[in-house]
């Protein structure tokens, strides 16, 4: 074959590739869509993800369905999405944790964050709460900081890696706090052990304790960001009790394998936007504690080359590792 003949195969084939990717973004969605919530039912990655799954299916008009596949932090359901077919059909329901913590903690990632993975949007963020057990004596952070003297507190998490660990090992680490850190696959069996006194504390999601401190279930001690909660409005943030330099959250972002042709990303992006200005979806997050972000994919890239930049240091600092 010459070299003519060569490069004018060369430039058809490339041309047929565009045109198939054209016509794949063209027809997208024909079909229900997974999304993969890499933690379990009724924490809240679920929570926002089940919301955001109804605002897509409403948007696209074709299903789209939540599938929790939990454990490793995240890495169980974000390896698997990492590993689907580039076509926009399963989509991730991706964390700040994920994307920046677990690469600093975990020595073998089952997939890398930032290339095996395709931003779509930035949808919610929220801070943490301590939240300990009624019949742990402490109300205040400084009361909460002497419990560990005698012996290490026990401190739940919803797995290694995770904004709920890293703002215990964040605490530990300000604080020289001795506890034992107990890690979950998600954050509800996590609460649902705190409640039953099996653990002590957690530095848990607002959203997932918020329904079991109106109901005097849990005892909140202070909020993790840098200013007051608007759910929590009368609770002091942990830096405002005397731990300076404190403050951790989280926000929840959807990804697509990489690969996945930018026209696709684009529908799925302007879904998940229109999305978050629904005001259902405004209200019922809002109430639960989340803030609203929706951004575009440029923008969430940003945000996760910018928690990386942040957490790596952190990470190293504790000396935390999972297997």
């Amino acid at each position: 074959m010459s070299k003519r003949v060569f490069l004018k195969s060369a430039s058809v084939l490339a041309i047929g590739l565009a045109l198939a990717g054209w016509a794949q973004a063209q027809s997208f969605p024909n079909k229900p869509i997974r999304l993969v919530c890499p933690f379990p039912p009724a924490g809240a990655v679920d929570i926002a993800s089940r919301a955001i799954a109804a605002e897509l299916t409403r948007v696209l008009g074709v299903p789209v369905n939540v599938d929790n596949k939990p454990g490793a932090g995240g890495n169980i359901g974000g390896s698997e999405v990492a590993r689907s077919a580039p076509d926009g059909y399963t989509i991730l329901m991706t964390t700040s944790g994920i994307q920046a913590i677990n690469p600093a903690l975990y020595a073998k990632m089952p997939f890398d964050t930032v290339k095996d993975l395709a931003p779509i949007s930035a949808l919610v963020s929220l801070n943490n709460v301590l939240v300990v057990n009624p019949a742990v004596k402490a109300t205040t952070v400084s009361e909460f900081i002497a419990l560990g003297k005698p012996g290490p507190v026990s401190v739940a998490s919803s797995g290694n890696g995770t904004s709920i660990h890293m703002s215990a090992e964040m605490f530990k680490h300000l604080t020289q706090f001795n506890m034992t850190h107990i890690p979950y696959k998600g954050s509800a069996p996590a609460v649902t052990d705190l409640l039953g006194g099996q653990v002590q504390a957690m530095f848990d999601n607002i959203p997932s304790a918020l329904p079991h401190i109106k109901a005097g279930k849990l005892r909140a001690i202070a909020t993790t960001g840098a200013k007051r909660d608007a759910t929590l409005p009368d609770l002091p943030t942990i830096a405002e009790a005397g731990v300076k330099g404190y403050e951790s959250g989280v926000w929840f972002g959807l990804a697509a394998p990489a690969g996945t042709p930018p026209e696709v990303i684009a529908k799925l992006n302007a879904a998940a936007v229109a999305g978050t200005k629904s005001p259902e979806f405004v209200k019922r997050m809002t109430e639960l504690g989340y803030n609203i972000m929706g951004t575009s994919a440029a923008e969430m890239a940003s945000m996760n080359q910018a928690e990386i930049n942040r957490w790596g240091p952190i990470v190293k600092a504790s000396g935390a590792k999972a297997d």
